[in-house]
């Protein structure tokens, strides 16, 4: 087992360290160097196919990114961003969704399986754009707090995507009836139970997190031990989103909001010293886990279709996106930089497409032609 976990550890470090800086020197971004990696170690020379494992671990990568991107926030700066925050995100989210599902709606019969579709591609990618922005110094720009602003609406967007979808797969199931039936009733009593509950323990959460991260932290400062408030910082990331998780949410949006609450900390530098190293990996081993699940077999089978409809799929998102931008009065270079850094799919389609297997509403060659 040690072995085993030893020489599979070895091959995606040295991968990585090969071809992530060949891609930067290249000006291709670490990001696609990651993939680049996981596609050889997998698909390509099939060393191993184990990229579920990879790409769990390579999540928490993701959930303290958003965590130190909230550490980075203010509830203040985030009021001032509320514009962004509901404006752009709502208007891109349910355009895209509209649009995206409309065009599906030309290839699939069944219109619950092209609304699906259409929430799935509706979102961005997180991880890509954010390490991206960090990468280009980009974070601070008009264009960069658009971005994020967008993308934090769209991690907050995948609860009530998830709830419509259940609703999606009801009707897909009984046929839209002029009335309700029991268990509609039913799962509308359960979802505003839930709904009560989710605000309840995310008030604890906050209010919690202001009460008790500074004696905590403090008592730990004391020990003078350096890995403790390393294994400190990592408990409080892995504990919000192992929360979040149990709740059917997002854990990045509960770590996101851990970081938010811990942002005016007197220890904020320390934990952020303290999380960077593990995030930087951690999210390397997400990128490589999604480049080793790649279905090249597919691709060469109906080359044609996927680059079509992936050309289709841009094209609609960079629409949306740059009449949002025009909407919003941004400049012509920052509108350009706003719409194609926003238009492709993002990590939580993945959470999302599994939802929409095992609810009924798409199947499984359907999921992996869209997906």
């Amino acid at each position: 087992m040690i072995d085993n976990f030893l020489s599979t550890s070895f091959i995606y470090l040295l991968m990585a360290v090969i071809v992530v800086p060949l891609s930067k020197r290249l000006g291709l971004g670490s990001v696609l160097g990651y993939l680049l990696a996981g596609v050889f170690i997998g698909p390509v020379s099939g060393i191993t196919e184990d990229h579920h494992s990879l790409l769990a671990i390579g999540e928490i990568g993701v959930v303290m990114m958003l965590f130190l991107i909230g550490l980075e926030l203010e509830p203040r700066l985030l009021w001032q961003l509320r514009f962004y925050l509901i404006g752009m995100g709502g208007l891109q989210v349910l355009a895209s969704a509209f649009l995206i599902a409309l065009v599906a709606s030309f290839v699939l019969s069944i219109w619950q399986q092209a609304a699906a579709i259409g929430l799935i591609l509706a979102l961005s990618s997180t991880a890509i754009v954010m390490q991206t922005l960090n990468e280009k110094n980009l974070e601070k720009t008009p264009a960069g707090q658009a971005m994020f602003s967008v993308l934090l609406f769209q991690d907050v967007a995948v609860i009530p995507i998830i709830a419509f979808m259940s609703l999606l797969a009801l009707s897909a199931d009984v046929g839209v009836a002029s009335g309700l039936s029991a268990a509609s009733i039913d799962s509308m009593l359960f979802d505003s139970g839930y709904a009560l509950l989710v605000i309840m323990v995310s008030v604890a959460v906050v209010v919690s997190g202001y009460v008790l991260s500074t004696p905590v932290l403090h008592y730990i400062a004391r020990t003078g031990l350096r890995e403790i408030f390393t294994a400190t910082a990592l408990l409080l990331v892995v504990g919000a989103a192992l929360l979040m998780d149990e709740l059917g949410l997002s854990p990045a949006l509960g770590t996101f909001v851990a970081g938010v609450v811990l942002a005016r900390s007197e220890f904020v530098h320390e934990i952020r010293s303290s999380i960077e190293p593990f995030k930087g990996l951690l999210l390397g081993l997400f990128f490589v886990g999604v480049g080793m699940g790649m279905d090249l077999g597919l691709m060469a089978e109906k080359p044609v279709a996927i680059v079509l409809s992936t050309t289709v799929f841009i094209v609609v998102k960079l629409i949306v996106l740059l009449a949002i931008a025009r909407f919003f009065h941004m400049p012509r270079v920052n509108s350009w930089l706003f719409a194609l850094g926003l238009a492709q799919a993002g990590e939580f389609g993945f959470v999302l497409i599994s939802f929409a297997l095992s609810s009924g509403v798409i199947g499984q060659l359907l999921a992996s032609e869209w997906w």
